[in-house]
């Protein structure tokens, strides 16, 4: 299926890219230096071709808008300016124009069918404390989830290190040999066909800097760093960075909701509801509604807990795919069922939930340092590679852990496709290709953002 290389021809066109097709290996890539640019690539048709009929598409700035459309305008504006702030913000906070891009009859279309987040990226990684209260490092957001090709969450993770390297200051040839180290790493676990995951003991650099960081924290530290104390009572502390206020008509629908939420619960009194705000963190969802909760716990006010209540979206891979999916009770559903089946232990207090009849899901709240921010690499590329190593067997081990569920592929069939040549090189070449399409969409977007036409300047 994978030994013979093809030319890249329409609907897209990438810069020639020699991958070598060794089982599980990229070696011999041809890697210009791209710390000033991304390779330069043929612009693509401005046609997505489904199944069935072709559809012109819009500019970029046009279907950012459309895909907004609804959303809090505070909140909205604050990801369009987190998008506007660097070009790997803006490659996070648009999945939906990477599969509206998607050329019909790629032949990743035709890799094994594996439960995908639907936006793997490199900051899609981090650690947690799971429902046993030990620490992991794992995939942490599930917001766009379902069934589909595994090459589509591989080349959208493989083009996101192509974009976000140059803001990390790594040079073209060293990022190409980061994309084949993931690459390698990731076969190789499939492979194995045994799931396994990160543990503090043995994990390395940044990975293991996070994991240590995250047993070390105590939650009142949290709670100090969220909240004030007046008397015995804590609140939430308003900053404009991570919390925003709550209008009083919301306010009074979370507290009616987590007072009947809480009945249903082996201890209501833990559920009682302190504090609201509305919460401010990534870049994808903002604009959805989300809030901070702040909850009696085990007892105040050094005891409180911190939960995190957000509004469950349709996904935009499933939306702009043709995979066969299950039928999910709703999008909450479908999160949280689908973080359960690929992690290897789910976050503490996980659930779906119905808010004013509108799926949600609540957890104890993951601070956003816990996610692994690759600006720590510091200038060593040992950093980052170990990184990619862990990353590379991370997503791995989740398509075997959730193999063989609703039609997703069976370990036997992953081991064959990570035994199988070619498919390395299909992945790397349409993500270097679609790098250069995420710098000219990002310009366009820069223009009209400074311009006000997206109500920011």
């Amino acid at each position: 299926m994978w030994r013979t290389r093809r030319s890249y021809d329409s609907p897209y066109q990438p810069p020639e890219a020699e991958v070598g097709d060794e089982a599980g290996g990229l070696e011999g890539a041809n890697s210009p230096d791209t710390t000033e640019s991304p390779p330069a690539a043929t612009t693509p048709t401005r046609v997505f071709q489904t199944r069935k009929n072709e559809v012109p598409l819009a500019g970029p700035v046009e279907r950012i808008r459309e895909f907004n459309t609804g959303r809090e305008p505070e909140r909205l504006q604050i990801k369009y300016a987190r998008m506007r702030s660097d070009i790997f913000a803006f490659f996070r906070g648009t999945s939906h124009l990477f599969y509206d891009d998607w050329p019909a009859g790629n032949l990743l279309d035709r890799t094994p069918t594996v439960w995908a987040t639907g936006d793997l990226h490199m900051e899609n990684f981090g650690s947690f404390k799971a429902n046993n209260r030990l620490v992991y490092f794992d995939l942490i957001d599930f917001d766009d989830a379902g069934l589909a090709p595994a090459g589509w969450e591989l080349t959208r993770f493989v083009t996101s290190v192509i974009v976000g390297a140059r803001d990390l200051g790594v040079g073209g040839r060293e990022t190409i040999g980061l994309t084949q180290l993931f690459l390698r790493s990731y076969g190789a676990a499939l492979k194995e066909g045994k799931a396994r995951w990160v543990e503090r003991p043995t994990a390395k650099g940044m990975v293991k800097d996070l994991l240590t960081e995250l047993k070390s924290r105590s939650r009142r530290e949290l709670l100090d760093s969220r909240t004030e104390i007046n008397g015995r009572a804590r609140r939430l502390r308003i900053d404009m960075k991570r919390t925003l206020p709550v209008p009083e008509v919301a306010r009074g629908r979370i507290a009616a909701f987590m007072k009947k939420w809480a009945a249903r619960q082996p201890d209501p009194e833990f559920f009682q509801l302190l504090d609201v705000a509305r919460r401010i963190a990534g870049v994808s969802s903002l604009g959805l509604p989300r809030y901070a909760l702040l909850v009696e716990g085990n007892g105040s006010p050094h005891r409180n807990f911190l939960l995190d209540l957000k509004m469950a979206n349709p996904s935009a891979m499933i939306s702009r795919g043709t995979t066969s999916q299950p039928q999910w009770k709703n999008d909450a559903d479908r999160i949280v069922a689908i973080q359960q089946r690929m992690q290897s232990v789910s976050p503490a207090l996980h659930h779906p939930v119905l808010v004013n009849r509108q799926p949600y899901v609540i957890a104890e709240l993951q601070p956003t340092q816990d996610r692994l921010l690759l600006t720590r690499w510091g200038g060593k590329i040992r950093r980052l590679e170990k990184v990619m190593t862990a990353m590379g067997e991370t997503v791995a081990w989740a398509e075997l852990r959730s193999g063989g569920r609703n039609g997703s592929a069976i370990p036997d069939d992953l081991i064959n496709f990570a035994n199988s040549d070619g498919w390395q090189h299909e992945v790397v070449g349409y993500a270097r290709f679609y790098a250069s399409k995420v710098e000219s969409d990002y310009k366009e977007f820069s223009r009209a953002y400074d311009a006000g036409e997206l109500g920011g300047a």
